[in-house]
């Protein structure tokens, strides 16, 4: 099990992984990382009518940094290709309804993340271990899909990548590169990634 996920067998399914203390520390640094770079929730007090905090407004222009542009990307019009004025006014239109909901969805995928992380490294300590199980339910390993992806949707736009050419380029990086530590960051996680959804196949 060591090095990916497995399924936690029984009745309801789920997953587990043994991780070691210094994949908890990565994987928790990483995670706060982009908790950091997303933002905090918005200030301000909850609108008393849940139909008013359904359609509040949010921003109208993509994100200006890579990684939450990645995150974040425009509703319309072709990928990597500049927008027709149509296509910016209901891509406008789009995130103006949906980013903010987005956004929370994103930072309470990653705070589950750091909260298990934190968990399984308490339980860690008590028992004298350097690493120990962590073990997901089902709603549990959605969440960690999620915040998983989106943990590599970034790390990829900070190395550049655009398509899969570009990923298997990474494994030919030599190891002087200046990126080839969040290379093998980025590697990794789509290992945990991939063996997290095959624990969630029917």
């Amino acid at each position: 099990m060591a090095g990916h996920f497995e399924s936690a067998g029984g009745p309801d399914g789920g997953a587990a992984i043994v991780l070691d203390a210094t994949e908890i520390s990565i994987l928790r640094s990483l995670a706060t990382q982009l908790l950091e770079l997303i933002g905090p929730e918005p200030g301000g007090p909850e609108p008393a009518d849940p139909l008013d905090a359904l359609f509040a407004e949010g921003p109208t222009e993509p994100p200006a940094d890579p990684a939450l542009a990645r995150l974040f990307p425009d509703a319309y019009g072709q990928p990597g290709a500049a927008a027709d004025e149509e296509s910016r006014r209901l891509s406008a239109e789009f995130r103006r309804f949906t980013e903010s909901e987005l956004r929370a969805r994103k930072r309470e995928d990653l705070l589950a993340l750091v909260r298990d992380l934190d968990s399984v490294a308490s339980e860690a300590r008590a028992a004298g271990e350097e690493g120990a199980v962590l073990t997901l339910k089902p709603e549990e390993s959605r969440r960690w899909l999620g915040g998983l992806n989106d943990l590599r949707l970034a790390i990829g736009a900070r190395l550049g990548l655009k398509d899969d050419e570009g990923t298997e380029a990474l494994l030919d990086l030599p190891d002087d590169a200046p990126e080839k530590p969040v290379a093998i960051a980025f590697l990794w996680l789509g290992s945990l990634q991939e063996s997290l959804i095959g624990t969630m196949a029917p």
